[in-house]
């Protein structure tokens, strides 16, 4: 799997932490004390890192939550700007007159 850019966190946590480790997504998901559906779930790219999830990759992980947090929203702001049509949207004047 090639990251994308910006990464997916899960795309980052598998190619950066799990592959080259060789570790499975049900240990890792142990060590984070969650279901490993959950954790596939993330590193499909199927959900997003909530800010619990980004607590429990700092502790196991060694990144602040807030590189996690700020991953998601680099990857889901990149999405939505590929996506969404703006054309209607207008600046607002807040000029009094």
């Amino acid at each position: 799997m090639s990251m994308h850019n910006p990464p997916h966190p899960g795309e980052f946590i598998y190619e950066v932490y799990l592959e080259p480790a060789g570790l499975s997504c049900r240990y890792l998901a142990k060590q984070l004390d969650v279901a490993s559906s959950t954790l596939n779930r993330v590193l499909k790219g199927q959900s997003a890192v909530s800010p619990e999830m980004a607590l429990r990759l700092s502790k196991a992980l060694g990144r602040t939550p807030e590189s996690w947090l700020a991953m998601q929203d680099n990857y889901d702001l990149w999405h939505a700007k590929q996506h969404l049509n703006l054309a209607n949207v207008h600046e607002v004047n807040f000029t009094m007159t």
